[in-house]
């Protein structure tokens, strides 16, 4: 009998070590637990121990508080000019209030993937074609501020939300790619064109300073050319001058030694004879003789016939 007693408190021992340690709760970092009593919400466990009361407690909900990335399905979408394309967003969000989380919205994540889904239609619908490609920025950041509004009761906070991808249609697709290789095409022709000219710029600049450089050098030939013969002509010039000086010295000094000789008249008179023989081999017509060296004129005329006859 004491047997079984014995057994019997080990059970009920066991049991109570059992719902004591399933009644040990611990949260991880980043996490919270939503718990309800009896049905009703009595509290929201945050990171550390916690003890529930067994049977009564419950765990209704374990909340990851991390930011979560969601990338859903390419939306059909309309744009203003009437053109059909399919758009894919990745939504960036981060549960902020658990409770609400829990308790506010039934799947919160359908919920958010249908009202991106309507606020994209929304968006698009405004612009054209030309404008949704090149204005996702724009979209990314009306979209954000609308579904961060609308989560807002549901302690979801949308952090980020991007178009991942745009698809328009097979045909617009063509055209465009059309379109891109006649503006690469144009552009590659105005690059040339553009080299070209830089080109014919550049050589006639060349040609230009060529010119610019063949006529200094031209003018600087002149200019050596003219100070040769300007200094040719001070030379020549010089010489005469030194000639003419050099004579006019021998002249001076010629009277200045007949002066110092004191010649008589008799010589006077023949040098004079001798000047009016060179006179007359010259071709002038006449000659007139001074009175004074007619007689000595005589006399050489007579000493030249002498010599004459005895030759």
């Amino acid at each position: 009998m004491e047997t079984v007693v014995f057994s019997f408190i080990v059970f009920i021992l066991f049991i109570l070590f059992i719902i004591v340690l399933s009644s040990i709760r611990i949260v991880p970092q980043a996490h919270a637990y939503v718990v309800e009593r009896l049905g009703t919400y009595t509290g929201t466990w945050s990171v550390g121990f916690h003890l529930k009361m067994p049977i009564i407690d419950k765990i209704t909900k374990k909340v990851t508080l991390k930011e979560q990335v969601v990338d859903f399905e390419p939306q059909p979408v309309i744009t203003k000019d009437n053109v059909t394309m399919r758009i894919d967003t990745v939504v960036f969000f981060q549960i902020t209030d658990p409770k609400l989380y829990c308790y506010g919205v039934e799947r919160p994540i359908m919920a958010i993937e249908n009202l991106t889904a309507t606020t994209l239609r929304n968006i698009i619908g405004d612009l054209e074609l030309d404008q949704t490609l090149t204005s996702r920025e724009t979209i990314n950041t009306k979209m954000r501020a609308t579904l961060d509004e609308a989560t807002d009761p549901w302690g979801i906070k949308v952090n980020r939300v991007e178009l991942k991808n745009i698809i328009p249609p097979a045909a617009i697709q063509d055209a465009m790619e059309k379109q891109m290789k006649a503006e690469r095409e144009r552009r590659e022709q105005i690059l040339k064109a553009e080299g070209e000219k830089k080109s014919a710029v550049l050589i006639a600049e060349g040609h230009k300073e060529s010119v610019i450089l063949e006529a200094e050098a031209e003018k600087q030939s002149a200019i050596l050319r003219a100070e040769a013969k300007k200094e040719a002509t001070i030379r020549e010039a010089e010489g005469q001058a030194q000639a003419i000086l050099a004579i006019q010295q021998a002249n001076a000094d010629g009277i200045r030694l007949l002066n110092e000789a004191a010649p008589s008249g008799e010589v006077i008179k023949l040098k004079s004879l001798e000047a009016f023989g060179k006179a007359a081999d010259g071709q002038a017509t006449k000659i007139i003789i001074p009175s004074e060296i007619q007689g000595l004129a005589g006399l050489a005329k007579s000493v030249t016939e002498v010599v004459k006859e005895e030759a």
